[in-house]
């Protein structure tokens, strides 16, 4: 079994308005710090084992489904889980 964690973001060059009211937000808080705030997705997959090649499978996931390539990148980590 796999457990794969994938990461959506916006690309750098699309506007980010749920990420500024939240930058906003924040500063409004007094953390003046925060410079930028980029919101994404996080989605966490179980994958079972199979003769499909585990990096084409997800590359084909988040390029049909999980992310709008448009405007989105991704970018994936598969970890091998083993069954006790």
């Amino acid at each position: 079994m796999y457990k794969v964690k994938v990461y959506v973001t916006l690309r750098e060059s699309v506007l980010d308005p749920q990420g500024a009211a939240v930058m906003n937000s924040l500063h409004s808080m007094s953390y003046q710090e925060v410079q930028d705030v980029r919101i994404g997705k996080f989605l966490e997959l179980s994958i079972e084992k199979s003769d499909r090649d585990i990096d084409f499978l997800v590359k084909e996931m988040c390029e049909k489904l999980l992310a709008n390539t448009v405007i989105e990148d991704y970018r994936y980590e598969v970890e091998e889980v083993v069954a006790l």
